[in-house]
């Protein structure tokens, strides 16, 4: 019971500091061109059809 105890203090410790770090950068620092949003919503599509392609392919494999 000690140890599921500290396991779950230190995951809420992480989770706080995560929390934390993401309050910090929540607004951007540095202004960005339309090019640049553009290209980084295509970048963000283009990895999300690779994860999609990945995980068809995986179950595709473990299908057969």
């Amino acid at each position: 019971m000690q140890i599921l105890h500290l396991l779950g203090h230190a995951f809420d410790d992480l989770i706080a500091r995560i929390r934390a770090i993401n309050q910090r950068y929540r607004t951007p620092r540095i202004r960005m061109s339309p090019a640049v949003r553009l290209s980084l919503l295509v970048l963000r599509v283009y990895l999300l059809i690779l994860v999609v392609l990945l995980g068809y392919r995986f179950v595709t494999l473990v299908v057969h």
